[in-house]
């Protein structure tokens, strides 16, 4: 059985949108680790693209369990992208860094895979497509 936790399906504003479920963390400190996620994740940018992954839309899911460790779905651009091996730790990190996390595990999915139209309007304005 899963510990109670917060899912939030990762697109622009999640966290304003965050779906929250019975848990053990205060619903003040939790809002607070998910703001302070998200922005963490706005740290990491893919080096091809001027935008950070979760503007990008490469983030699907985050999951901030009772124990205040995260787990993070994710894809990138393309299966064969150059920093494939290098993405996740980049995101482990900056998550990681995060006050109050306990740890983090970030699962690589390719499933559904990316498309542009998972992008915000800023990550649009960023790469000129708006």
């Amino acid at each position: 059985m899963e510990d109670a936790s917060t899912a939030t399906d990762a697109v622009p504003d999640a966290a304003a949108n965050a779906v929250v479920s019975a848990s053990a963390i205060a619903a003040d400190e939790l809002a607070r680790l998910t703001d302070d996620i998200v922005s963490a994740l706005k740290t990491v940018y893919d080096p091809e693209i001027p935008a950070d992954i979760y503007e990008l839309g490469l983030v699907y899911k985050i999951d901030i369990e009772d124990d205040r460790s995260v787990k993070i779905d994710m894809t990138l651009t393309a299966p064969g992208c150059p920093v494939a091996g290098e993405m996740p730790g980049w995101v482990e990190n900056a998550v990681g860094a995060v006050e109050g996390v306990s740890g983090v595990e970030v699962n690589m999915t390719f499933d559904p895979p990316w498309s542009p139209d998972r992008m915000s309007e800023e990550a649009q304005v960023a790469v000129g497509w708006y």
